[in-house]
């Protein structure tokens, strides 16, 4: 098994010649990129250099049932509620639904 110190060795080995080479670049290259895999900050919460994912949460001006419960809750996991609503909606009242869909469109 490669550790960390390992890869921080060739590292260095690459980086210490006096005149690198295309080879030397691409084998410090791969030497990043597996340190980085294997021992990176990022490993620590499973992202890399990726940035933590943003909650996409809204806020709504209204005093509603509805509005107080979704309210700074994340939209990935309102949305799968609205839709089943919206289907049922569809069957049992098309009017309604049409309705709905036109001032969403």
């Amino acid at each position: 098994m490669i550790t960390e110190k390992d890869l921080e060795s060739a590292i260095a080995e690459c980086q210490g010649r006096k005149n690198p080479d295309a080879k030397t670049c691409i084998m410090l290259a791969a030497f990043y990129t597996i340190k980085n895999e294997m021992f990176g900050e990022g490993k620590k919460d499973g992202y890399s250099f990726a940035p933590a994912p943003v909650r996409d949460t809204r806020q709504i001006d209204s005093e509603s049932e509805f509005a107080r419960a979704i309210n700074g809750r994340d939209q990935k996991d309102i949305m799968p509620v609205i839709d089943d609503l919206m289907l049922t909606i569809e069957i049992v009242q098309p009017r309604l639904y049409r309705a709905v869909m036109q001032r969403l469109l």
